[in-house]
């Protein structure tokens, strides 16, 4: 049940991890606090499709 979901950056909005979430227990969008190496800081990752 789990699903591959990819993460991208809120502010330079490129693509820079992948990670698993089980759908049926986590129905909203994932959003993580990374690090960026193109901004070369933590910043907000949510979920694209």
């Amino acid at each position: 049940m789990r699903e591959i979901i990819t993460l991208a950056c809120s502010e330079c909005k490129r693509r820079n991890y992948t990670t698993t979430k089980n759908k049926r227990t986590m129905t909203g969008k994932l959003e993580i606090k990374k690090y960026c190496p193109h901004d070369k800081k933590h910043t907000t990752h949510r979920e694209v499709k």
